[in-house]
């Protein structure tokens, strides 16, 4: 069984159309919108190709009205880009966001799969280290061999006491030094980390005709052709 890995798309319609995959199956880690600004095609392709999604804490807020808090950074990407998901996303959209799991359970080929977007503790918000001793606490008791998590944008795989954690990273966008869309296979039980190149330009465009703040445009377009990190992480 061939499993495509999404996570944190992020409104970015480029990024996830660029990947070009054969899949039996695709699973999605959740935050499908902010901080870009092509929320319905994003939205559409999952509903339409995800054979399991679980809720991010951007789809949590967007669907539940949230008003993002003034900040700086991401903070602040969010909350300008949050207008726009409210604009263009109809009403099927928003249920479909809302009525997205926290968690999942699956077993696939003889692996029992624990999808996640940010932590089995905390599942919406929860940063958590990128080592072995950050993981360790938060599996053992964990009823999985794969933990499939996302929230940090970073790609990543680590073996923890027997289990894998598997991060794919972010399609929208990386933070992790490598602007190219980030996800993951997994074929048989084998992991593969990926990249692929997208067109940055006609994201940056499509946020310029979308009508938002551009003070949007000025905090995104840095880290999405950087694949670098604003500050204050939301």
């Amino acid at each position: 069984m061939r499993l495509l890995i999404l996570s944190d798309i992020h409104a970015n319609w480029p990024a996830l159309a660029a990947i070009d995959e054969t899949f039996d199956l695709c699973l999605c880690l959740g935050d499908l919108v902010d901080y870009g600004t092509e929320p319905v095609p994003v939205v559409e392709w999952i509903i339409s190709n995800a054979a399991a999604t679980v809720r991010g804490n951007h789809d949590h807020a967007v669907a539940q009205r949230v008003q993002a808090r003034p900040g700086r950074g991401f903070r602040e990407l969010a909350r300008l880009t949050r207008t726009v998901m409210w604009r263009d996303l109809t009403p099927r959209h928003l249920k479909f966001l809302s009525r997205l799991p926290l968690t999942q359970t699956l077993s696939i080929d003889g692996k029992r799969l624990y999808l996640v977007h940010a932590s089995p503790r905390d599942p919406l918000d929860e940063y958590v280290a990128n080592t072995v001793d950050g993981w360790r606490p938060i599996v053992a008791d964990l009823d999985a061999d794969i933990l499939l998590t996302g929230h940090t944008h970073v790609q990543s795989q680590l073996e923890v006491d027997g289990r894998l954690v598997v991060n794919p990273g972010s399609v929208g966008q990386p933070r992790d030094g490598d602007p190219r869309a980030a996800y993951a296979i997994i074929d048989g039980g084998k992991v593969e980390l990926k990249r692929v190149a997208y067109d940055i330009d006609r994201t940056i465009a499509q946020m310029r005709a979308s009508g938002v703040d551009p003070k949007a445009i000025d905090i995104a377009e840095p880290v999405l052709r950087t694949g670098g990190a604003a500050s204050d992480d939301s």
